[in-house]
């Protein structure tokens, strides 16, 4: 019968009611029309059939609805993702409906400003992308419930006594939904108490915890750890190259403690460079299918939050044994390549290999040495080198610039916090000369070594970045001209180069930080993936991931299958089909993997901005505007902490969103305000619960009359 009901709604074209269905269908008897019913009921769930207001149904693709993806904004609105169409439907903060990032729901629209500009409500979730959440324990008349962190998600959670976990009153819990009483009120089960709301560190456990990131070893792991080895023994050094008398060391953060990477450099004969990039061999220790190798699946990569890091290998590997750490010998995987005067790899080497770092050197001392021509003590046998490194990351960077590299030099801040993990300070993080050496070093050997791999037409894990979608960026160029910048070219040509000359002609402009976040926002997200499509912002045919195995899946993988095709050989037909199987897998995983670290790390970063401004209530400062919408302005400090300026806070007079050119402006005193404009603005709320900041502008006349 349900086919006979989707043949008859798909020829009628429009909503019809139970019974016109039933006279159509010929339905005589009680028990064909229950049967009806429960075809109808669950053709609605399918998301085959849309019910109407007026209870008649219609074909769910010939509604006014649609499936997709929420995309939710720490500012309170959010996007539908709509399932095979190219534009997304914007859903006011009043129009989420429960709705959690991630979550697949059926978007209803309200209404369509133009072909690209849709509005909508979320009508219905038809699945959960956290089946775990994070929240409040308390009881009420003798019940227990937990109140979620996430305050735009209103469900009633009720924990059955035999599912508490012993949690009291005030524990931030891991809570388990397990089965719907009714709408928006279920029975959940506590799966782990985090610790008191107010014990320092239970604040960031609690979003780790609602991106099921595991901050805690399995018991099999630890036991693992206990045969892996200390230091360097001889056994451990057969087959391999000892370049432990060369002038090899590591350059990172000065908080840094996995030390993935070290660098060697010469000048050649012939006038080219030698580079030699040396990274920490960690599946040599950590072998396919072991406890602490399915650990590290899970978890795909390493979280860096704001005053600590949940590794994606335990200390003992992250910190010790694998670590490139100063005078002590370690197992690598080197590639060593002979780079031209113009930047190009004219010949390269991949081995396995035993080091000794001769320095463990920060960038902040390097940068002394390259940016202000001074030495820091320890540094004098070095600075040579350091120099000459310099000079062929100049080389590089140049190289991968005339290819169509883009860098959209986007600014990150840095959350300075005390020993409770009170934020004292928030302030922009420094990308010196050191930074861009290494990133230029670690992208030439990331590209030699997937180009290897490529050309022998092994199963092989990529860095892919697809080319944007040109309807995108041809709504950022329209944007910026009604800013009145004039853009030049043929922005339908989507070769690097084009972004590269867009960021150019921006990039004296007061506003660039926010425009090239913008255009950085319009373009696919990078994944990894056995399918080469090349990376797009690097303007590179051939890039992976091999420099950081200590933090991340893939390198790791990347490793493991350098191991297995070129140091014992194995191209064996079963090899290969097994890698090419595994990798579909594998590639999703570390990809979804990456994607929650990413909002893990930015949610925490809200969080802790919103509790250092609520030390600064009444507090004046200059800040820009980043975004405007209906309701309201966005404006960024330079710190990078943003806040809210609503449109009803701004008594001056009464102001209208004019979306046509993205500005508010007065009814009566037509003062207007659009992105870009720097304004005074006070601080008059923020929440560390709800990681949010909320301003109000200042005149100038006020904060005169103040002073």
């Amino acid at each position: 019968m349900q086919e006979q009901i989707l043949k008859l709604l798909e020829e009628y074209g429009k909503a019809l009611s139970v019974d016109e269905i039933s006279d159509a269908l010929k339905v005589e008897t009680v028990e064909d029309f229950k049967q009806l019913l429960k075809d109808l009921n669950y053709l609605e769930d399918e998301l085959k059939l849309y019910r109407t207001n007026k209870n008649k149904f219609m074909i769910f693709n010939n509604s006014n609805l649609k499936l997709g993806r929420f995309i939710g904004n720490k500012r309170g609105f959010g996007f539908v993702d709509v399932e095979g169409a190219s534009e997304d439907v914007f859903i006011p903060p009043t129009c989420i409906n429960n709705a959690i990032n991630g979550d697949r729901v059926v978007v209803e629209i309200t209404s369509k400003k133009s072909v690209d500009k849709q509005e909508g409500r979320i009508v219905k979730i038809v699945d959960r992308k956290f089946k775990t959440m994070v929240g409040e324990y308390y009881q009420k008349d003798h019940k227990n419930y937990v109140k979620l962190d996430d305050e735009k998600v209103h469900l009633t959670i009720e924990i059955r006594d035999k599912h508490t976990l012993g949690a009291m009153p005030g524990h931030k819990v891991l809570v388990k939904i397990t089965d719907k009483i009714k709408n928006n009120y279920y029975h959940g089960e506590i799966l782990q108490i985090l610790g008191h709301k107010n014990d320092p560190g239970v604040d960031i456990l609690s979003i780790v915890g609602k991106y099921g990131i595991r901050s805690e070893f399995p018991e099999e792991v630890l036991e693992q750890l206990d045969s892996i080895p200390d230091q360097v023994t001889p056994e451990d050094l057969y087959g391999r190259r000892d370049l432990r008398d060369q002038l090899i060391f590591t350059i990172d953060g000065a908080d840094a403690k996995d030390l993935d990477d070290a660098v060697s450099c010469k000048k050649l004969e012939n006038g080219h460079y030698y580079l030699g990039v040396h990274i920490a061999d960690v599946s040599y220790y950590v072998k396919e299918n072991t406890p602490i190798d399915k650990e590290a699946y899970e978890r795909g990569t390493s979280v860096y939050l704001t005053d600590r890091v949940i590794p994606m290998l335990p200390h003992k590997l992250s910190n010790g044994i694998c670590s490139l750490n100063g005078g002590v010998d370690r197992l690598t995987i080197s590639c060593e390549m002979e780079i031209d005067e113009k930047g190009k790899v004219v010949s390269y080497d991949i081995f396995e290999s035993v080091i000794n770092s001769k320095k463990r050197m920060t960038y902040t001392a390097v940068n002394e040495i390259l940016e202000k021509n001074h030495t820091p003590e320890g540094y004098e046998p070095f600075v040579e080198t350091l120099t000459l490194m310099s000079e062929l990351a100049h080389i590089l960077r140049k190289h991968k610039e005339n290819r169509g590299y883009i860098d959209f030099e986007i600014d990150e801040s840095k959350i300075l916090v005390d020993e409770q993990g009170i934020p004292t300070d928030v302030v922009l993080r420094e990308r010196g000369t050191g930074e861009k050496l290494i990133e230029d070093f670690m992208i030439a050997a990331n590209e030699t070594v997937a180009t290897h791999i490529f050309f022998l037409e092994l199963p092989f894990l990529y860095r892919i970045h697809g080319e944007p979608n040109p309807e995108k960026i041809q709504k950022f160029v329209q944007f910026v001209r009604i800013l009145g910048y004039p853009l030049h070219g043929k922005v339908e040509d989507m070769h690097p180069k084009t972004m590269q000359k867009i960021l150019e002609s921006l990039r004296d402009k007061k506003e660039y930080h926010i425009l090239s976040s913008m255009l950085l926002r319009s373009m696919q997200k990078a994944v990894y993936s056995k399918d080469n499509i090349g990376h797009f912002g690097l303007a590179s045919k051939y890039y992976c991931h091999f420099t950081s195995p200590i933090r991340r899946y893939p390198d790791t993988t990347v490793h493991r299958l350098l191991r297995t095709y070129l140091f014992q050989g194995d191209m064996s037909h079963h090899t290969v089909n097994y890698w090419d199987e595994k990798l579909i897998l594998l590639g999703d995983q570390t990809s979804e993997c990456e994607r929650a670290a990413i909002e893990c790390e930015r949610e925490v970063d809200d969080m802790k901005k919103a509790e250092y401004m609520e030390q600064h209530i009444g507090e004046v400062y200059t800040g820009m505007i980043d975004s405007v919408l209906s309701f309201g302005m966005f404006v960024t400090l330079p710190n990078l902490i943003d806040g809210l300026v609503r449109l009803d806070s701004m008594k001056d007079d009464t102001y209208s969103y004019d979306e046509s050119t993205f500005t508010i402006r007065g009814n009566h005193n037509k003062r207007g305000y659009r992105i870009g404009d720097e304004v005074l603005v006070r601080v008059v709320a923020a929440s560390k619960e709800a990681h949010t900041v909320d301003f109000e502008i200042v005149k100038e006349d006020e904060k005169k009359s103040e002073e």
